[in-house]
């Protein structure tokens, strides 16, 4: 935990604002940090749990629409160099347009960034100063797997609910929930490396694309495109196919790795080889 927030407060220390790379990093960071709290809840009082927990979710938060922005404007353009005669008609779109232009960067929007950069430093800062004062020892081993089985029946959960109707709030939810998973085993790969890596693996890989599944379905959302709405023209209905069929590409690389791990009547334990 020590390491992730020192490893963020150094990417953050660049002037005069850290790039969308650095901030990608950042939030990965905090991530995995979150996913740490967790796995050491029965060790905490529950407000130094939730305090500490919540220290990392706001700092994502506040960094959160400067990376997606940046993320979504990457989409957009991966998907113009693949459709470039689609986009020639959608000249017109302004959104779409808006999208794939970067900005250009004012002293106030320049003032902005600067200032979240201060204050998700000032929050990290004071995270780490407490951190010390925590007091833990040995880490239980037991209860620690215990967490980690609770995060894997969420995971359980979570398939199983975007399985049966995948939606892109819940496929969202399965990834956030996949995530914490794949952060918290990094904990245990000591136990059975041969069996933990190849289940982070495949956790990552899904994770990533179903990633990707959601960075289209904010396209969508930002163009303001409504199935079945008057206003939509032939190329606005072509585009949202295009993107729907990206997605479902991505979809058919999930399913199959998702069920391996999450499928109903699967057992941690049995899945990573460990006794617990």
């Amino acid at each position: 935990m020590a390491g992730y927030l020192a490893g963020s407060l150094k990417l953050l220390d660049v002037r005069p604002v850290p790039g969308d790379a650095a901030i990608h990093d950042v939030r990965v960071l905090m991530k995995k940090h979150r996913a740490a709290v967790r796995l050491i809840r029965p060790l905490l009082d529950e407000a130094v749990y939730s305090r500490e927990y919540l220290a990392g979710r706001e700092t994502g938060r506040i960094l959160a629409t400067w990376r997606e922005m940046a993320v979504l404007r990457k989409t957009a353009r991966a998907l113009k160099k693949e459709n470039p005669e689609l986009f020639v008609r959608l000249r017109d779109n302004e959104k779409m347009q808006g999208l794939l232009r970067k900005p250009y960067s004012t002293w106030d929007e320049a003032g902005e960034k600067a200032g979240a950069v201060r204050e998700v430093a000032g929050r990290l800062k004071k995270a780490e100063y407490r951190l010390r004062f925590l007091g833990l020892n040995e880490p239980d081993m037991l209860l620690m797997l215990g967490e980690l089985d609770g995060s894997y029946k969420t995971a359980c959960q979570a398939y199983m609910a975007c399985r049966h109707k995948p939606s892109a709030r819940l496929l969202h939810e399965f990834r956030k929930k996949s995530k914490t998973l794949m952060y918290q085993l990094t904990f245990f790969r000591h136990l059975n490396p041969a069996a933990v890596k190849p289940v982070e693996k495949k956790l990552n890989a899904m994770t990533r694309n179903l990633g990707k599944y959601n960075d289209l379905d904010q396209i969508i959302q930002l163009t303001g495109y409504r199935f079945g709405a008057p206003e939509n023209s032939d190329t606005d209905n072509e585009l949202a196919i295009v993107i729907r069929d990206r997605q479902e590409r991505y979809l058919m690389k999930v399913w199959p790795a998702a069920y391996r791990i999450f499928a109903p009547g699967k057992k941690l334990q049995d899945i990573l080889g460990i006794t617990f």
